[in-house]
């Protein structure tokens, strides 16, 4: 079989292209059930310090909760958000 294609290197292109077009093709009407929707996980920690000015609750509460989402494995991004006695950190993976 190799030895016909190698004898015939234009009908091989021909073929292999029809092949990858075909693929392509069909690739375009496959039916969305079989790439169902998937939701990345998210992590979302909440933190409170009553009594505590900004700069404390960013030392000893969000620069550590950061630190710590962050370090997860295939983490996209973290988005803190600090108020003046809270802390909300969100991760998503």
């Amino acid at each position: 079989m190799s030895e016909f294609f190698i004898h015939r290197p234009i009908l091989a292109i021909v073929v292999s292209l029809v092949t990858m077009i075909i693929g392509i093709v069909t690739l375009a009407f496959l039916p969305v059930s079989l790439f169902p929707n998937i939701t990345p996980p998210e992590i979302f920690v909440s933190a409170t310090d009553p009594g505590s000015d900004a700069v404390t609750v960013e030392q000893s509460i969000a620069t550590p909760i950061e630190q710590q989402i962050s370090g997860v494995d295939n983490e996209l991004h973290v988005l803190p958000q600090r108020e003046q006695r809270s802390n909300e950190v969100e991760g998503k993976l």
